[in-house]
């Protein structure tokens, strides 16, 4: 999902707060040092280990008119030490002349940069004038635990995007790289050997799905995010686990089961009537008789469960074959 571009592009940029002093959208915010605390974050990262781990995760083929598509699963943010790369997986991405992503760009921090800045900041209503007081400390804790220099750097923020830093960072700091994500391999490869890279989705419409959730709901997740920070790394590594397994079951019941219960609204949002439209997308290239062997990596838990892509397909017509 959004995270995968939002990782990047934290990093990239060393924080969203300090190119927004840079472009003085945000004179009232007191300096803060958010490239070194990055740097800190990644360099408290354990090393790759000399031996990867071993991974098979799940990959479908469906059977077009003419071609081909093989559907895979994407973690947006991965160790190094995992060899995922092999057996069919390789098999169907080398075989593929083009690769079909959430975003094509996914890589392109200079594109994302000015989306950032116009839909994730809001340095007119600092971000504690949204926040409870017990929130606040939260916060603050949080983010000089990750080794920023606490909730000041935050207070430019919309809710939404502090959500994002705060799921992303911690990550990074248990050792997940945006750089070995699925998504960012999976392109450089597709560079590499000149294939063409097509978008499900672009930049600014993923932007648009949290930007435009009402504040009050963005909040409210933000809460939500602050009142679960040990559960979401621990969540992250049983995720990475069922992936490198090809368990969807068990992605599914991480990713989508509880979004699902404790709120519908956002769930229907971020993952059914996105899955559809991708569906409906991809029923149009199974169709075209011009296509040959279509790649397609989009993020693992839109591939699980009775809302899934796959699901939709088959409803479509279509038979999805696990590999």
């Amino acid at each position: 999902m959004t995270k995968q571009w939002v990782a990047a592009v934290l990093l990239g940029l060393a924080s969203v707060c300090g190119v927004a002093q840079q472009a003085g959208t945000s004179p009232a915010v007191a300096p803060a040092a958010p490239a070194q605390a990055v740097a800190g974050a990644q360099s408290t990262a354990a090393p790759a280990a000399a031996k990867k781990t071993p991974a098979t995760p799940a990959i479908w083929r469906v059977k077009g008119a003419k071609g081909t598509l093989y559907l895979f699963g994407s973690v947006h943010v991965m160790k190094p030490d995992v060899d995922w790369e092999t057996g069919r997986v390789k098999t169907a991405s080398d075989a593929a002349d083009v690769l079909y992503l959430e975003i094509a760009n996914v890589d392109d921090t200079a594109a994302a940069q000015p989306l950032l800045l116009q839909y994730g900041l809001d340095p007119v209503h600092p971000l504690s004038e949204k926040l409870s007081k017990e929130d606040l400390a939260v916060l603050d804790g949080a983010v000089k635990a990750i080794g920023m220099p606490g909730e000041q750097m935050m207070e430019p923020m919309r809710p939404w995007l502090a959500s994002m830093m705060l799921s992303v960072l911690p990550m990074v700091k248990a050792g997940y790289e945006p750089n070995t994500g699925i998504d960012m391999v999976l392109l450089a490869q597709a560079k590499k050997g000149n294939k063409q890279v097509k978008g499900l989705e672009s930049l600014e419409q993923q932007v648009h799905l949290l930007a435009d959730v009402p504040e009050p709901e963005q909040v409210t997740m933000l809460h939500k995010d602050l009142a679960e920070l040990d559960k979401s790394t621990a969540q992250m590594k049983d995720l990475v686990a069922a992936w490198q397994k090809g368990d969807v079951e068990k992605i599914g019941s991480i990713d989508n089961q509880e979004l699902a219960e404790r709120f519908p609204a956002v769930y229907k949002r971020m993952v059914v009537d996105r899955n559809q439209r991708w569906a409906d997308t991809l029923d149009g290239v199974l169709k075209d008789p011009g296509t040959k062997t279509v790649f397609v990596a989009v993020g693992a838990a839109h591939l699980a469960g009775p809302d899934s892509v796959i699901a939709m397909l088959e409803k479509s017509g279509w038979k999805v074959e696990r590999q």
